[in-house]
């Protein structure tokens, strides 16, 4: 089937319009005519050819929020007319150990997990492509139901990547009442973490480069703010933290965190950085027993945990709405961190 998208033809090109096969739907496949996209820094990375590997024409998008217009003849948990969700990855072997313990995202597969954009695709198609378009054709197991009110939707999309991608190492560290976290960064993931670790009861410090933040960051639900270019402030934690979530996708010291760690602390890494971190002292995670780890967005039931979670307690990103044809100023603007935290691509503007 045919539809429309929009598509970086080349890692220098503007995106444009372009028409996009999609495959036939399958008996288990669902048909969604998308409502919402999301803006992730990935779009942005691999639109202009940033990252290696890179499949052209690309169509970015994996923070996706539409309507079911079709469902195959095997399909169980949707219906026709049903608001629901695609995030960052469409496939997996679903046999390896990761896939049978619901950690798609790890899959073990040939191919690892396929990526709802520039990922090995079915019915003899290049690539996949993303969310810039009308309409998108997944298998029902990895589509994921919205609860949100029809209100909420644009502000639902992010949950699908800087949702699940705070969400997962949250809850992995067993992040909750009692424990002190820190989320460095408050940027779109940041303010995520911010958010999500409030509402599972954490004291929640929020970590920021820039004083102007500080307000922000408490609006969001941080307990306190700390500068963490002023010495005393950092200074002031040391020792004291549970748990950290670091969101920042830019190399820097990572010593100035793990000093923040008590005794058996996590410093949790999710922003992924153009240059590698200066390599970090190992002194204080031996005599502290700390820990440095990484954490990849999440499983399918757990994504679906996270947006029911977020539904019950009308917990979205906060966004800034844009039109399809302003994508490439919008990436831009990423780049100066000009945005209130996440666009999302009003789809209705793409005719």
């Amino acid at each position: 089937m045919q539809t429309k998208a929009y598509a970086a033809a080349a890692a220098k090109a503007p995106l444009g319009p372009i028409a996009i096969d999609r495959r036939d739907p399958g008996p288990k496949d669902v048909v969604i005519d998308i409502l919402f996209c999301g803006v992730c820094h990935s779009d942005l990375h691999t639109a202009r050819g940033e990252w290696p590997g890179i499949l052209y024409p690309c169509v970015p998008g994996h923070e996706i929020v539409g309507r079911i217009t079709a469902v195959g003849k095997d399909v169980q948990k949707f219906k026709e007319g049903d608001i629901a969700a695609v995030g960052c990855m469409v496939d997996s072997c679903r046999t390896c150990e990761s896939c049978e313990h619901d950690l798609e995202q790890y899959c073990e597969g040939p191919h690892s997990f396929t990526g709802t954009y520039n990922g090995a695709a079915k019915g003899g198609l290049p690539n996949t492509f993303g969310g810039y378009s009308k309409q998108i054709v997944v298998d029902e197991h990895f589509v994921l139901t919205v609860r949100h009110t029809e209100t909420q939707l644009a502000g639902a999309a992010p949950l699908l990547c800087a949702g699940i991608t705070t969400w997962s190492p949250l809850k992995h560290w067993n992040v909750g009442p009692g424990k002190k976290v820190g989320i460095v960064g408050i940027g779109g993931l940041g303010h995520m973490g911010v958010k999500l670790a409030h509402a599972l009861g954490a004291h929640v410090v929020a970590f920021t480069t820039s004083d102007s933040k500080r307000q922000a960051a408490l609006d969001l639900g941080a307990d306190e703010v700390v500068v963490s270019k002023n010495a005393d402030e950092m200074a002031a934690h040391a020792d004291t933290f549970d748990f950290i979530l670091n969101t920042v996708a830019a190399s820097h010291n990572l010593d100035a965190f793990t000093n923040l760690l008590k005794r058996d602390g996590a410093l949790t890494l999710v922003g992924v950085p153009e240059h590698p971190h200066p390599s970090p002292s190992v002194f204080p995670l031996i005599f502290g027993r700390k820990s440095i780890a990484g954490s990849l967005i999440g499983g399918i039931a757990e994504t679906q945990e996270m947006l029911d979670f977020c539904a019950e307690r009308g917990i979205t990103s906060d966004v800034e709405m844009i039109s399809m044809k302003d994508i490439d100023h919008a990436y831009d603007r990423m780049l100066k961190s000009d945005v209130k935290y996440r666009f999302v691509i009003d789809m209705a503007t793409f005719d």
